[in-house]
């Protein structure tokens, strides 16, 4: 496995951003929690890997109710990219002040939840029909997901953070 780096995401990176976001989301436009989200307008983290190619990012929001993760995307499973873009966006969460790092992912996603709950996330919310309201507002959105799951719901899941332990 490559070493991995993680750093803000600086304008040089805008190309390789944009080519995982039109990869994993169809673009840069996600719609979680009934909002509408432009992913090149809210910061980012950037993975990289030892010979410099972005490896994964994650795009997040802070706010009162903490550090939200608006998008995760590695470039490839496995490579160890989302384990440390996680752990860096707690790094930030806990330097801005947050008392928590939360996200949304939909009911069909099922290594998404083994992922962020093998890494101490739970589930704190299911918001039925979610997924079938953010389709109204952006009709790319699939009605069948991983493994053909019927997509229609939104997980929340969280984790609270402390400035001892960011775990």
């Amino acid at each position: 496995m490559a070493s991995i780096r993680v750093r803000q995401a600086r304008d040089e990176d805008r190309a390789a951003l944009t080519a995982l976001h039109e990869r994993e989301w169809g673009g840069p436009i996600v719609v979680v929690h009934d909002t509408r989200y432009d992913l090149c307008d809210l910061p980012a983290l950037v993975a990289v890997d030892d010979g410099g190619a972005c490896a994964g990012a994650l795009v997040y929001r802070v706010d009162g109710d903490g550090l939200e993760v608006v998008s995760l995307a590695a470039s490839a499973p496995g490579n160890g990219a989302g384990s440390a873009l996680l752990a860096a966006a707690e790094e930030v969460a806990v330097a801005a002040g947050a008392d928590r790092i939360w996200l949304v992912t939909t009911n069909d996603n099922l290594g998404a939840l083994r992922f962020y709950q093998r890494r101490g996330l739970r589930i704190v919310a299911v918001d039925v029909g979610a997924a079938d309201r953010a389709r109204a507002v952006k009709p790319t959105i699939p009605h069948a997901g991983t493994d053909g799951i019927p997509l229609h719901d939104e997980l929340r899941l969280a984790r609270h953070l402390t400035p001892a332990d960011p775990r």
